[in-house]
């Protein structure tokens, strides 16, 4: 994660966490990153496979296309922006950084993770 990001973040921990998690807000925040972007890159990567806009790499899959995709929801410095233009509320845009690091960061173990497991297996013992 870039320094910078994670130095302008300023997040005051305070309050029920629980409760900030399940928070509207949140929720959108949470899905977007870890399903929303991985699932959008994935889709649109196949769909141009399909329609021949580009061809996937022979030593590439699908497999770890997806995986890539969830590297894709470590989106927190884009996300962060979006956050201090929609929401006027310092409560609100201390809480969206707090779920948007959150989410990034396992949006980016469930990345790092599959492409281990996914490049483990393809791997020949040697």
């Amino acid at each position: 994660m870039p320094i910078f990001a994670l130095a302008n973040t300023a997040i005051i921990l305070s309050g029920d966490i629980g409760q900030t998690l399940t928070q509207n807000y949140s929720l959108g925040i949470s899905l977007g990153l870890i399903i929303g972007k991985p699932l959008g890159i994935f889709l649109l990567s196949f769909l141009a496979v399909t329609i021949g806009l580009c061809k996937l790499p022979e030593d590439i899959n699908w497999k770890l296309i997806a995986g890539v995709g969830f590297l894709g929801g470590i989106g927190f410095t884009m996300s962060i922006f979006i956050t201090l233009l929609a929401f006027d509320n310092e409560m609100i845009i201390n809480n969206a950084k707090f779920v948007i690091l959150i989410s990034s960061l396992i949006a980016g173990l469930i990345g790092f993770l599959s492409l281990k497991l996914i490049l483990k297996r393809a791997t020949p013992n040697t």
